[in-house]
């Protein structure tokens, strides 16, 4: 498989799974966007995509570029121009929807300019917006996405063009699925990942995860991005636990119970501020969070360090073993200072 550079990131081949998100501001409204990608690159986004609605969108790129260092990719429907303009700019990769962009010239005019830059291309096919031609063939099919996929792959090798990234999404996970399955066989570009429009925080979680949790333990996926209607910050979050989920991140994993009436301390609330502090260590440790002692030390005794609750402080312990009390007020900061001694001590 070949492996495309976005920015100086590697995608494809044995290269590590990369983690996308988008920005869901007016790109127009450069410090807007800027504070949110700043928020996303800081929780772990390594590409970041903006909306590029219109030529105002196109003109912020310039400005935008000045303010963040993660990669960004310009996401261009129906008007060539704007890709033209975003490259212009100095934008790192083009996310180029085929099936409404359908004039040969106008694409070869992207391509070329995208080839004379070294700007990769992803060409994110989509279920709900397939060229109709492909369509007429193949009906909705997971056959009909990695058909109109292949033809416009064609389209830009023909150009000499090779930095290519192919993404197949659809809103039905197992079109999804099966689509992505088949390009693994059929398409040797790197894949990006995902179930477009997968929903809530709560629906789109449990349908992201199954999908990119089952692609993945197939070996199937180079870049991934989750898409939920929420805070985009949550979608790195998300993609994160995935990663982890399937042997693909290097990160510390957080057990933790359900809480119940023996919680006598703010579990919840230890939990919110601790997660974000956690995900940015770059350590396979495993950190329990449990309510109280009956599901502390022994239910969570395979973590490598962790708490329980007790009324207003927990106890803390490693391999099952108490080593000592923390007052509620010093959690957050005991318990990290303990979690950074322990990675010195496998480290060292």
């Amino acid at each position: 498989m070949r492996t495309v550079y976005v920015k100086n990131i590697p995608i494809g081949d044995n290269h590590p799974i990369v983690i996308q998100s988008m920005t869901n501001t007016k790109t127009k409204n450069v410090s807007e966007t800027i504070e949110q990608i700043k928020k996303l690159e800081a929780a772990g986004a390594q590409i970041v995509r903006l909306a590029i609605a219109d030529m105002e969108d196109a003109e912020a790129i310039k400005e935008i570029k000045k303010s963040v260092s993660v990669p960004l990719v310009a996401d261009i429907h129906f008007d060539y121009r704007l890709a033209l303009k975003a490259i212009e700019n100095g934008i790192d990769k083009l996310r180029l929807n085929p099936g409404n962009i359908k004039d040969k010239a106008q694409i070869t005019q992207v391509v070329l300019a995208c080839k004379d830059k070294k700007i990769p291309i992803r060409i994110g096919i989509n279920g709900g917006s397939l060229n109709e031609d492909v369509e007429k063939v193949y009906g909705h099919t997971p056959l009909a996405l990695v058909e109109s996929a292949k033809a416009h792959i064609k389209i830009l090798e023909d150009l000499d063009f090779y930095d290519i990234i192919v993404s197949l999404k659809d809103t039905d996970i197992n079109i999804t699925l099966e689509a992505n399955r088949l390009a693994k066989k059929l398409i040797n570009y790197p894949l990006h990942i995902g179930l477009t429009e997968a929903g809530t925080i709560t629906s789109g979680t449990v349908k992201s995860s199954y999908v990119l949790g089952t692609l993945l333990n197939e070996n199937i996926g180079n870049t991934i991005r989750v898409s939920l209607t929420t805070d985009p910050v949550n979608e790195i979050y998300v993609a994160k636990e995935i990663l982890k989920m399937t042997g693909n991140y290097n990160s510390p994993t957080i057990i933790s119970c359900p809480t119940c009436g023996r919680t006598e301390y703010n579990m919840l609330e230890i939990i919110e501020k601790i997660e974000p502090l956690i995900n940015k260590i770059n350590h396979p440790l495993k950190i329990a969070i449990m309510g109280c002692v009956v599901n502390g030390p022994g239910e969570a005794k395979d973590a490598d360090i962790g708490i329980a609750g007790g009324k207003h402080q927990v106890v803390l312990f490693k391999k099952g073993q108490i080593v000592k009390k923390i007052k509620e007020e010093n959690i957050i900061e005991e318990l990290m200072q303990e979690i950074n001694i322990l990675i010195k001590e496998k480290e060292s």
